[in-house]
């Protein structure tokens, strides 16, 4: 995954960043902190079976979030029939 699509899904998901040797993004919802996610401060783009497994999501929920057809009212809907909200 390139750094303008995790930009996109910072955006749209509303995480939490912060930086450290990586950089850490945060999903919060209702004031807990429910997922947490890292991408590099390198060059080297991550795969995008690393994000799907932290965000709890398919490749084709993925898809719909960096392309605008998933919002965040539906990611919170994704994690609440996995059981993490």
């Amino acid at each position: 995954m390139k750094s303008r699509e995790f930009q996109v899904l910072i955006n749209k998901l509303q995480l939490e960043i912060r930086d450290t040797g990586d950089r850490h993004a945060f999903f919060v919802h209702e004031g807990r902190k429910v997922i947490k996610t890292k991408i590099s401060h390198g060059h080297c783009e991550l795969p995008d079976y690393w994000y799907r497994k932290q965000l709890l999501v398919n490749e084709r929920q993925l898809a719909g979030l960096i392309g605008c057809t998933l919002s965040r009212s539906d990611y919170v809907e994704i994690l609440k029939t996995k059981g993490r909200i």
